[in-house]
């Protein structure tokens, strides 16, 4: 390499120096003006989404949830009783087109019953639920024709008697035991034994 080339390629090592720093990018109001709307969009569907949300916390709006369930949109709802337990809440002994059915509810932080189970007896006119341990809830509707149901628990009876061919809810707590053994026998308004479940 001669002279020449040395200080063409000493001359290009200097210019590489001189170039000027890299500018920062500038932010264009149309970039900033596109951020601020996706953050107000997100903003505003959390918002929406959170206040479109169905609770519990009155017979109306229990109806309103159990319409949204899939499978109970166009059936006709009847709520029998409303009962809370601690933080949880059961429109126990609704009706769906006269089929018993209990749907539960636990509350959240803010207060309100957000909806967690639902369940229904398809052609039964007495059900028995166990929504849960030690805990019977039974709905029946104006086809009923039980009077009194006895449960032996390890051979501990239980007695609970009910108007027949009335809509009601009745709650039973089993006592607790280790290992539980239950029997069933319902009576009619005679007395007359109509079904015994060991």
């Amino acid at each position: 390499m001669d002279l020449k080339e040395m200080k063409k390629h000493a001359d290009a090592l200097d210019d590489s120096k001189k170039r000027e720093p890299l500018k920062k990018a500038k932010r264009s109001p149309k970039r900033l003006l596109i951020g601020a709307f996706l953050l107000l969009l997100g903003f505003f569907a959390f918002y929406f989404n959170d206040t479109q949300q169905l609770y519990g916390n009155d017979e109306e709006s229990i109806l309103k949830v159990i319409h949204s369930i899939e499978g109970y949109e166009n059936n006709s709802i009847e709520i029998v009783e409303i009962k809370d337990m601690n933080d949880r809440r059961y429109a126990a002994g609704f009706l769906s087109d006269n089929n018993p059915g209990y749907i539960q509810f636990q509350k959240n932080k803010d207060g309100n019953y957000k909806w967690q189970q639902i369940e229904v007896d398809v052609n039964e006119a007495f059900s028995v639920f166990a929504p849960e341990p030690l805990l019977f809830l039974i709905v029946t509707n104006e086809e009923n024709k039980i009077a009194k149901m006895q449960v032996s628990v390890n051979g501990q009876e239980i007695e609970q008697e009910f108007t027949p061919y009335k809509a009601s809810v009745t709650w039973m707590f089993p006592p607790k035991t280790g290992k539980s053994h239950y029997s069933y026998k319902y009576y009619d308004k005679d007395g007359e034994l109509i079904y015994y479940f060991k």
